[in-house]
């Protein structure tokens, strides 16, 4: 089961994944998303948690994602990587807000 949390900032980001570490989970198994994907990207590096791709989505479905517009592309993802459709869509508002979502899950 997917648990998701929502934080301000990176500084709260890295003292979630820290937490979440300390609790027994791996950096394997947490997912960072952010709406602007300069911001996702920089943070998950440097938080060095995953990002979803191929072997969560299947590859057909990262292929429409690579052409979809990006809330739709967040969606997809945070589904991907274990929420229901309605929580990703409300994760998807979080993000709209300039919040950080992760997702943890095995």
């Amino acid at each position: 089961m997917a648990m998701k949390y929502t934080v301000e900032n990176s500084v709260q980001a890295k003292q979630k994944v820290e937490e979440l570490e300390a609790q027994g989970h791996s950096r394997d198994d947490i997912y960072l998303f952010a709406h602007s994907k300069d911001r996702e990207g920089h943070i998950a590096d440097v938080l060095d948690t995953e990002k979803v791709g191929v072997s969560e989505q299947g590859f057909f479905k990262s292929m429409k994602n690579a052409f979809s517009k990006r809330g739709d592309q967040l969606r997809s993802d945070m589904h991907a990587a274990g929420l229901t459709e309605a929580e990703a869509e409300a994760a998807e508002r979080e993000l709209d807000e300039g919040k950080l979502v992760l997702i943890v899950n095995k």
